[in-house]
């Protein structure tokens, strides 16, 4: 059967990366499952930070990774609830959240990196015959960053 969004062409791209980014989503969510491991997908972006940087504020999280502090936030909130971060008050301003990796982090962390290891081998795996993509899908990145899609589309209509 023919794959409509592919027929689309450019109209479909969009959905084509939403589908695909649902694809490795679910299926990550139902290997964590089959594991045991009690995470989430995105979670390893707050606990590579958090490794890297032993504590950071939301807005710090949220700059450094590009996404919404709103996203940031949901993010955070289920790894609170896991156990996986704690928030301590920062000392200068009290309204300031740290955020930290919790000793339940720490202990399960070789084994949720074994994980992340064999999912970025097959990833590297996917992406073979598609050398550039990483690079190809920076481009874009940094052309939005430039200018958004909203704003670039509102130009398209009052040219």
């Amino acid at each position: 059967m023919e794959d409509f969004l592919t027929t689309l062409q450019v109209e479909g791209f969009t959905s084509r990366l939403k589908r695909l980014s649902d694809v490795l989503l679910y299926a990550t969510r139902d290997l964590y499952k089959t594991e045991g491991v009690d995470i989430e997908p995105n979670w390893n972006l707050v606990f590579r930070l958090l490794q890297e940087h032993d504590a950071l504020t939301i807005t710090e999280m949220s700059e450094r990774l590009q996404l919404s502090h709103p996203a940031v936030v949901k993010i955070v909130k289920k790894m609170k609830k896991s156990g996986y971060v704690e928030a301590v008050s920062d000392r200068e301003d009290k309204r300031k959240q740290i955020l930290k990796l919790t000793p339940k982090a720490q202990r399960q962390i070789k084994t949720i990196e074994v994980l992340w290891e064999a999912q970025n081998q097959v990833l590297e795996q996917l992406l073979a015959e598609s050398p550039h993509l990483l690079e190809e899908l920076g481009h874009i990145e940094k052309r939005l960053n430039e200018q958004d899609y909203k704003q670039r589309v509102r130009d398209k209509l009052n040219a």
